[in-house]
């Protein structure tokens, strides 16, 4: 089956499964795609913090957070939450707000927006404070009738299920899904090439822009004219803005210019980086046929946390000698195989393993030491290690899709730990390209 060619340009050339694609469209309504938080806190009934439970229809976080905060007449700092959710989704998720009364919250009203006070906390909510996210997804507009789709949904379903889920690819999301530029960025920061970084950030332009944006992307890209840019790039493009005005005002300061972007931004781009060659390496490893439920000699793994979650923080090889009880660890999902995020201080594999880590990291002609960004060292990333497998167990239900006369809709129900992608479980069965998945 071929691989869009997005897909390939962020280092995902293979799907796990091997059944044509259902095809089919996503988010046609909003409570098409619905996200629910799985929590790993407990409140009581005292403490600064207000816990309140959150539901939203098509808003994104930020905004919401902004608005929120108009509404009570207090600081956006006062409003925390533990994961930022899909915009064009119904999410239900905890936020904690410091300092209000419940009574704060009784009449408050924002369209598509619900709060119900869980209980109170002296301790706000911080990002990763949850175990993962259940998903009940609908795709809609598919081709097949009803009991080819059933067939299909059920084929697939097994296949993962053997395969013990999906490889844990970083989505396109990571790198910007109408245009994934963020890892071509970081490759020339950690080369030290911040004139073309910045080129490619401000003006590398993709076929899924509009046209007119791409027009005026290939005018600067052809001309580097930055005062020109400034006049014809629409308001909405403020990074590539902001960054084009401290050119102007500081000609040649290419290294400068990323300065001006919010920290969680430039960290962005080597964070790319390293999550392009981590979607690699698991494709070279299936590839060569290494498993990714099954650890062999020369592999590291991670152990699980109090949550039951992987924690990267604790690894160790696997051996010759260890590699059973290794296994019989990972059979019970209290341990798992990993593969590199590569930094400046990463622990790399050993024999089969190591050497795919090895030839892929060798491909990029970079040394580890470049991760360590002396020209800007807020960039700088030791590495980690991050498990290869998403283990997930889809459920799915097939109908006639009562928006579509004549298509079937099929509705998936799958749980993911945090930070893992629900695009990397949608892919297998819709084989579709990226965006028709956002």
């Amino acid at each position: 089956m071929d691989i869009p060619s997005v897909e390939k340009q962020i280092g995902i050339d293979l799907y796990c499964t091997s059944v044509p694609g259902l095809g089919g469209q996503l988010r046609q309504e909003i409570d098409d795609f619905i996200v629910k938080e799985i929590s790993n806190r407990e409140e009581g009934d005292s403490g600064k913090q207000l816990i309140v439970e959150l539901i939203k229809r098509n808003w994104d976080m930020h905004h919401l957070v902004r608005d929120m905060s108009r509404k009570l007449g207090i600081s956006q700092k006062r409003i925390s939450f533990a994961g930022t959710k899909d915009k064009r989704a119904k999410t239900t998720q905890k936020i904690s707000i410091y300092d209000i009364d419940e009574k704060d919250i009784e009449n408050f009203y924002l369209k598509d927006v619900e709060l119900r006070v869980l209980g109170r906390s002296k301790r706000s909510l911080e990002l990763g404070d949850l175990f993962g996210n259940e998903f009940i997804i609908t795709i809609r507009n598919i081709d097949h009738n009803p009991e080819e789709l059933e067939q299909m949904l059920t084929t697939v379903t097994e296949e993962i299920k053997a395969y013990g889920g999906v490889p844990n690819f970083f989505g396109i999301q990571r790198f910007g899904a109408i245009r994934p530029v963020t890892h071509l960025v970081g490759e020339q920061i950690l080369k030290g090439n911040f004139e073309k970084a910045a080129l490619i950030y401000i003006a590398k332009s993709f076929p899924d822009e509009p046209d007119d944006v791409n027009k005026v992307r290939d005018t600067v890209w052809k001309n580097r004219d930055f005062i020109e840019g400034l006049k014809i790039y629409p308001l909405r493009l403020r990074y590539e803005r902001a960054m084009m005005h401290y050119l102007v005002e500081n000609p040649g300061d290419f290294k400068g210019c990323f300065g001006v972007l919010a920290r969680n931004i430039s960290k962005m781009f080597v964070h790319a980086y390293q999550s392009y060659n981590f979607n690699r390496i698991i494709c070279q490893r299936i590839e060569k046929g290494l498993p990714l439920d099954v650890a062999v000699p020369g592999d590291i793994v991670c152990f699980k946390n109090k949550e039951g979650l992987p924690d990267v923080t604790k690894t160790q090889h696997v051996t010759e000698e260890n590699v059973d009880g290794m296994n019989n660890l990972v059979r019970r999902k209290r341990a798992f195989v990993t593969a590199p995020l590569i930094g400046y201080d990463t622990e790399l594999a050993s024999r089969e393993p190591g050497s795919i880590e090895d030839d892929v990291f060798s491909e990029t002609n970079m040394p580890v030491e470049s991760f360590k960004v002396p020209e800007i060292p807020d960039m700088a990333s030791r590495g980690l290690r991050r498990e290869i497998l998403i283990h997930c167990e889809p459920s799915f239900q097939v109908d006639e899709d009562e928006l579509n006369p004549g298509k079937s809709k099929a509705t998936l129900n799958f749980t993911l730990p945090k930070g893992c992608y629900a695009t990397t479980v949608l892919r297998e069965y819709m084989k579709v390209e990226p965006l028709k998945m956002s």
